[in-house]
């Protein structure tokens, strides 16, 4: 059900509004055509219970200059 994935995802994110907004931002990225959109929601929630979606899984060092800015820069 829904509402289980629901307060699973909740775990992680405290906030229920940020919960609506980082679920359709993820669930925009990652639909694919010719699938459910109700299937794809429901990954996502699935994948918020599991990790914690707003901690980046690699995160960038701010100190460090990316390989862009150095080749602007040049």
């Amino acid at each position: 059900m829904r509402s289980e994935l629901i307060f699973g995802a909740l775990t992680h994110v405290t906030n229920r509004y940020q919960l609506c907004q980082l679920a359709s931002k993820a669930t925009r990225k990652l639909h694919k055509p010719n699938t459910r959109l109700q299937d794809t929601t429901n990954e996502v929630l699935v994948r918020f219970r599991e990790s914690n979606p707003g901690v980046p899984l690699n995160p960038v060092s701010l100190t460090e200059p990316h390989v862009e800015d150095q080749r602007r820069a040049a």
